[in-house]
């Protein structure tokens, strides 16, 4: 039985009428609830929910300090290639965007990973462009050859993998995956992923398990926020999320919760998921489950980031950059399209210096292969 299996059960999730048959009570025991299960869950995201934030809120606050204490996972993305064979229509690197194409030599990547160590950064999380051709599995080998003398913790997120392909990662060096689904309607999902190897929905979706079972250390998934109802995108994300967790219970289970931001695509039937309900989401995700990881990037602004910390955040990118080469390389009029537009623009020392002053602990290394 795979997640898809349970997916079928939701099929005819209708937002509009599940999550507004939530009562006020429905809530309240969700949130006073050890274990909310799944109708929790619901309750949490609920409308009705709107009302329960600043209660949500001190559970979902207290849970955090009980398994994460007051710190902080930093990390760095860093992207080794923008060639892409796709063409979804939410993204910069869509194939059929006019834009420079470009992949980092070795010596390029050397450059940009010792810039990003020099800044105190352990962790770091490569990205490609979806192209098997340009950035094979062996490209992409080999420049973790390179990565591993500068990092301790090297994640990446990139195109989907067979499970073979996956165990190769991991033993070159590879702890960590960040995959999206981007949308867990099978019918939008077709709709923006217009063409490309990434319209195979489930190769996508049986993704994360499958580098569990590769042995993968760490699985984070998520879902795009903004491309369909954000109360059924979060509440099938967070199922999957403890699907997984239930079953690979030595694998490190995360979510991100990442919305559209400005980029060279022509998506524009934008779903709005406002910055109150991003303090819903988090606050639901937290006390649905309380051991998962979350992380905010730099999608969002500096001030929404510092004021939903204390609601269950464990991780933040700082330094970011999402064009190819963006550190040292790429600049901002080199022509090159980002990806998407970022929001918090602070270096490293900057993002510290903020959770230092808010009395958590940046934390920049958690985690060292042997």
């Amino acid at each position: 039985m795979s997640y898809y299996d349970t997916l079928l059960k939701y099929k005819d999730l209708d937002p509009a009428k599940a999550f507004l048959k939530v009562t006020p009570q429905d809530v309240e025991r969700a949130i006073t609830s050890e274990y909310p299960g799944t109708n929790g869950l619901l309750a949490l995201l609920s409308p009705a929910a709107e009302k329960y934030l600043e209660p949500m809120a001190q559970k979902a606050h207290a849970l955090t300090l009980q398994h994460f204490g007051r710190t902080i996972q930093l990390y760095t993305p860093m992207y080794l290639s923008n060639f892409c064979e796709n063409q979804c229509a939410y993204c910069g690197f869509n194939a059929k965007n006019q834009l420079e194409r470009r992949k980092l030599t070795l010596e390029e990547v050397e450059k940009e990973a010792a810039f990003i160590a020099s800044t105190g950064i352990e962790h770091v999380l490569v990205l490609t462009g979806d192209s098997r051709a340009e950035s094979p599995v062996s490209y992409i080998l080999e420049c973790l050859q390179v990565l591993k003398k500068h990092f301790a913790s090297i994640s990446a997120e990139i195109y989907a993998l067979t499970r073979e392909e996956y165990a190769s990662l991991v033993q070159g060096g590879i702890d960590g995956l960040t995959i999206y689904q981007e949308t867990y309607d099978e019918a939008v999902y077709q709709k923006v992923h217009r063409s490309g190897p990434k319209q195979d929905y489930r190769f996508r979706l049986d993704a994360p398990e499958r580098a569990a079972a590769a042995g993968m250390r760490a699985v984070n998934v998520g879902a795009l926020l903004g491309l369909d109802d954000w109360r059924k995108e979060v509440f099938l994300m967070a199922l999957h999320a403890q699907y997984l967790q239930d079953r690979y219970g030595d694998v490190e289970i995360g979510v991100s919760l990442p919305r559209l931001r400005p980029h060279a695509g022509d998506f524009k039937d934008i779903r709005a998921t406002t910055d109150r309900n991003i303090a819903q989401i988090i606050t639901a995700l937290r006390v649905f489950l309380p051991r998962i990881g979350i992380t905010l990037s730099t999608r969002e602004s500096a001030a929404l980031r510092e004021n939903l910390l204390p609601l269950g955040i464990t991780r933040m990118s700082a330094g970011s950059t999402t064009r190819v080469g963006g550190h040292t390389i790429a600049t901002e009029g080199s022509g090159e399209v980002p990806q998407f537009e970022i929001s918090d623009e602070r270096n490293v020392d900057q993002i510290k210096a903020m959770l230092a002053a808010k009395g958590y602990q940046p934390v920049l290394k958690d985690w060292m292969q042997l």
